[in-house]
């Protein structure tokens, strides 16, 4: 049996493993725990993704993991630098919850539900198939990713632990 290595991805990052490693990120509220995975390879990816688009990006020094449209295209990139087929990948997500009630129904304040429609609309430019999701509703999701066998763990107070 294999020592399983656990590499944390933090809010607005991402992170890759191979073979034996176990990617987690936790606090996946409006946020979309995005997951790619070559399965033969076994090179897995994930980014925390918290905003839907870098054009809204206001700070000087752009944090490519923050956004959606800017995070998938470097985990891709950095998943074929150590292995992984890009025409292979095969994508999991979790989150995007809307938190909390808006009265005015402002698309600006769905944020979790954007998250989710540009993951999506990412991964289709892409041609990366999204395989499973547990994505929407109102509570929070912690994640982990098994690089070994591509399976998603996601665990919350109110749903108890799902795999995908």
């Amino acid at each position: 049996m294999m020592l399983e290595q656990l590499i944390k991805v933090g809010m607005a990052d991402l992170n890759v493993a191979s073979v034996t490693g176990v990617l987690k990120t936790t606090g996946l509220g409006s946020c979309v725990g995005l997951t790619l995975y070559d399965p033969r390879t076994r090179v897995a990816g994930m980014v925390h993704v918290m905003l839907p688009s870098s054009e809204i990006a206001k700070e000087g020094q752009l944090n490519i993991a923050k956004y959606a449209d800017t995070a998938i295209p470097e985990l891709i990139r950095r998943m074929t630098e150590v292995g992984a087929i890009a025409n292979r990948l095969e994508a999991k997500m979790a989150g995007g919850s809307q938190m909390f009630a808006f009265s005015n129904g402002s698309d600006t304040m769905r944020i979790g539900p954007r998250n989710v429609e540009s993951c999506k609309w990412m991964l289709e430019n892409y041609s990366i198939p999204l395989l499973a999701e547990d994505t929407g509703s109102n509570y929070g999701r912690t994640i982990e990713f098994y690089s070994e066998t591509g399976k998603l763990i996601i665990r919350s107070v109110q749903q108890g632990v799902k795999e995908l």
